[in-house]
């Protein structure tokens, strides 16, 4: 997993990502893209979940970081030929300033935009990326998404639906937002839950959405609780072998140290002589080849 800076700046100033880049990767969203499938011919669950994965961890990272992206969807995650996850576009993220700041209500795509964003409530933060995510993994598991509003007032309607009403906060902002003057949302005939909507999925895929598909954006879990989801244990023990597998020893690092210039100059850990760990970095053991990556914002 990446998050994708490098760019090239085109015609009135914008940057769109090099021609180098998009001849290797494509967008989840197109042709040959694990979403472009039926019902009878879904993704295989290994690569769901290893999409899914990525994606969280590409979020989770903005978020350590105070910063939301406000629009993930299929079209802002690259795929590698390898299933390398690739988040890009970042038009539309902001830094976290503060729990009483407000932030522009009208930004994402209709539909992987949380309630709250719906509503047009200014004041949100990280879970409106958690329900976008939400909305991604549950088109992975069926080809479709989850709710093709064709506005707002008929994205509400889909998700009230399946999930209920929305919260008291939620209804006093919608009847407040002039832009909704007049209008009501309409009362689904019948429900159609979750369980209702994806029948064949296993019980920790469907507990991950439902995770993700909170209406009370207090209530969704966090990026870091859903990557500790038992929907991901599979992916966790294979990662857990394999950093023991490839686990350098305190010899190998002193030795590393010694053909990295400047390296020997970061802060080590109060508590141990290994280095803090950095983020996908890549060992080349008695060589003096070393290649740290760090994604960038």
């Amino acid at each position: 997993m990446e998050l994708f800076s490098n760019a090239e700046t085109g015609t009135r100033g914008r940057s769109w990502p090099s021609r180098s880049f998009w001849n290797q990767r494509t967008t989840l969203s197109s042709r040959k893209s694990p979403f472009e499938r039926s019902a009878c011919s879904r993704a295989p669950e290994h690569l769901v979940k290893s999409i899914t994965w990525q994606t969280l961890q590409a979020v989770n990272f903005c978020h350590k970081h105070s910063c939301i992206h406000r629009d993930v969807k299929p079209e802002n995650i690259l795929i590698t030929k390898q299933s390398v996850i690739k988040l890009c576009d970042f038009g539309f993220a902001r830094l976290l300033t503060g729990p009483s700041d407000y932030y522009t209500d009208y930004v994402a795509t209709r539909w992987y935009r949380s309630p709250e964003l719906l509503v047009g409530d200014t004041q949100y933060g990280s879970p409106v990326d958690v329900w976008a995510v939400g909305c991604v993994f549950a088109e992975l598991l069926s080809g479709v998404p989850l709710w093709p509003g064709k506005s707002d007032v008929d994205q509400l309607y889909l998700i009230r639906k399946t999930l209920g009403d929305l919260i008291t906060r939620h209804q006093q902002v919608f009847s407040t937002n002039q832009y909704f003057s007049g209008v009501k949302i309409p009362d689904p005939e019948d429900m159609e839950p979750l369980e209702l909507k994806f029948p064949n999925i296993s019980y920790p895929a469907l507990g991950l959405l439902k995770g993700c598909l909170h209406m009370d954006p207090g209530e969704r879990l966090t990026c870091e609780q859903l990557l500790q989801h038992p929907y991901f244990d599979s992916i966790r023990e294979v990662r857990g072998v394999t950093k023991e597998h490839d686990k350098p020893t305190r010899k190998t690092l002193r030795q590393s140290q010694k053909h990295l210039p400047g390296l020997q100059y970061l802060p080590q850990l109060t508590s141990s002589r290994i280095l803090p760990a950095l983020d996908n970095k890549k060992y080349y053991y008695n060589t003096t080849k070393f290649n740290y990556r760090f994604p960038n914002i």
